[in-house]
């Protein structure tokens, strides 16, 4: 199928947390032999931070962040798409796209692929004038980057045909083990954008780590947080790109997961970092979420945290070894659990079904 996917970034992760998400899936997508084609916003400067050159498996669009731009863009995808998709939070005209790619007279399937499922349902419910109760009923199914049942019961609640959580995994081609010059130089590491909705769970989580345990180092990559007062003993690095995150992870003797807060809230949202860590060989603590242990065992894959005290208590414990064996036990699972292959075949079954399903009526 021809598949035209409007998203935030496929070839930048400035400011683009998904980036690695929609690599993974809509490679695998493209090893099934759909054609790709991704349409994103010159917007941001993301094209100047761009972390891969075009991918031989998707052409990608770049378009002016206008109104002309993204109309254009649209025009010319419907002219072709087969399945038609249009994730959340592109950052500019994004209620535009939505109204009209649900206003389309087409009959590719129109897909809301939302990237930041739990954020998205608290400001509709936050917002009884909201653009999204209109738009999702019209889409033909909404999949999700994560959420479980809460989110599924959400989106159910506000009239989408179907939804389907699509979560994040690994790409064993791009986030694998490096090996170290000698043990690491940091006893924890923290990797994240500061985010209005994540500032205040970084600061319990890993700030209070280091004013809780003074003599402990730490390191901190992310764009955003150079404007932060920060305890000596946390080196910071600003944005750290994806080519770069396998060395990221391998520098500390852990490193820590922290959802943002609607994500913890919600729950069975296992960011892109969980994979992309443990696929770089990492021990990973995490904190407390309902459903880690559909992705991760507690105690042997993972380590889970209330806040900075059991944080700093796990570090307190935790030898090399220890690290060492956790890191290999979660990337064992997830190699044979949680790839993107995996998950590009699910979508690929989804759209056979609703192809067949629409056929048959």
């Amino acid at each position: 199928m021809k598949i035209c996917f409007f998203g935030s970034s496929l070839v930048s992760s400035f400011w683009n947390g998904a980036a690695t998400y929609y690599r993974g899936i809509l490679k695998q997508l493209a090893a099934l032999g759909h054609d790709i084609t991704f349409f994103e916003p010159d917007a941001f400067g993301r094209q100047q931070h761009r972390d891969i050159a075009d991918p031989d498996w998707a052409r990608v669009v770049v378009y002016p962040a206008t109104d002309e731009g993204w109309q254009k863009s649209l025009e010319s995808a419907a002219r072709s798409a087969d399945v038609l998709v249009k994730a959340s939070n592109v950052g500019v005209h994004d209620a535009e796209l939505e109204a009209a790619i649900t206003a389309l007279a087409t009959s590719a399937v129109r897909i809301f692929w939302d990237v930041d499922a739990p954020a998205t349902l608290d400001a509709i419910a936050d917002a009884p004038a909201h653009h999204l109760r209109v738009a999702v009923p019209k889409f033909d199914m909404v999949l999700t980057y994560g959420g479980g049942d809460p989110v599924v019961a959400g989106y159910t609640a506000l009239g989408a045909k179907s939804c389907v959580p699509i979560y994040n995994a690994l790409d064993p081609d791009t986030h694998f083990p490096m090996r170290q010059a000698g043990p690491p130089g940091f006893d924890l590491s923290f990797l994240g954008n500061r985010m209005p909705d994540r500032e205040a769970r970084v600061e319990a989580f890993f700030i209070e780590v280091a004013r809780l345990r003074p003599k402990a180092r730490l390191l901190l990559g992310g764009a955003g947080w150079e404007t932060k007062t920060l305890p000596d003993n946390i080196r910071l690095l600003g944005h750290v790109d994806t080519g770069s995150h396998n060395a990221f992870f391998g520098r500390a003797r852990a490193t820590l997961n922290i959802n943002r807060e609607s994500m913890a809230r919600y729950g069975f949202s296992p960011p892109t970092r969980v994979f992309e860590a443990v696929g770089a060989g990492a021990c990973l603590i995490t904190d407390r979420w309902e459903g880690i242990e559909l992705f991760l065992k507690p105690e042997t894959e993972v380590l889970v945290a209330s806040g900075a005290d059991e944080v700093a208590a796990l570090l307190d414990g935790l030898t090399e070894v220890r690290a060492q064996n956790i890191a290999r036990q979660a990337r064992r699972r997830v190699l044979a659990d949680h790839t993107y292959k995996r998950r590009a075949a699910e979508v690929d079954r989804l759209l056979i079904h609703y192809v067949q399903s629409e056929a048959a009526e």
